[in-house]
């Protein structure tokens, strides 16, 4: 199973990313966009993990997420890693509270307890919108009207959710394998 911890999407902030999406998916850049169902924040990738490993992960997330407070997001802005001029993701950031950041310090050394690599990068929240595909760039004006975008929503999160990624045709889709409530 591949597997991913994550924060979906709701509210104003779900709304505002699905209609960017509808507008993008309409252009010709070459991007594979996300299903507007699927927006996340992945707090964890933990990738390709043995069937018998997820009742121990699920474990693992319940104690990381206990005490949490619902998070607030508000959205921020469209970026690209590593940046527009050699794009290979877009996604729009969040700007959230420090319950967030130490939601993922916990969730990260409870994976790193369980045999999972400490992601080696600082979190930045976001939700991925889309991939560029191999090789491809973005054209000109496209990075222009990209880095115009400010989106705007804001929304609660009030779950942290273990997915199984399933590969498909029209793209990877999201089975929740178990939910933890935040700000219970």
């Amino acid at each position: 199973m591949r597997l991913f911890a994550a924060i979906p999407m709701n509210g104003a902030v779900q709304d505002a990313l699905s209609a960017l999406l509808m507008r993008y998916r309409k252009t010709d850049w070459p991007v594979k966009w996300v299903r507007s169902e699927g927006l996340h924040i992945t707090v964890k990738f933990l990738g390709s993990v043995e069937a018998e490993r997820t009742g121990a992960i699920a474990d693992a997330l319940a104690d990381a997420s206990a005490g949490t407070p619902a998070l607030p997001f508000t959205l921020r802005e469209v970026g690209a890693f590593p940046g527009f001029a050699r794009a290979r993701v877009l996604w729009a950031g969040l700007e959230s509270e420090t319950a967030l950041e130490l939601l993922v310090d916990r969730v990260e050394r409870r994976c790193a307890a369980l045999g999972f690599a400490v992601e080696g990068r600082p979190f930045r929240p976001h939700v991925t919108l889309g991939r560029l595909r191999d090789g491809a760039r973005l054209p000109t004006a496209a990075i222009h009207e990209l880095e115009r975008e400010i989106p705007s929503g804001s929304c609660v999160a009030d779950r942290l959710v273990l997915f199984e990624s399933v590969p498909g045709s029209g793209g990877s889709t999201y089975t929740p394998r178990a939910t933890f409530p935040l700000g219970a």
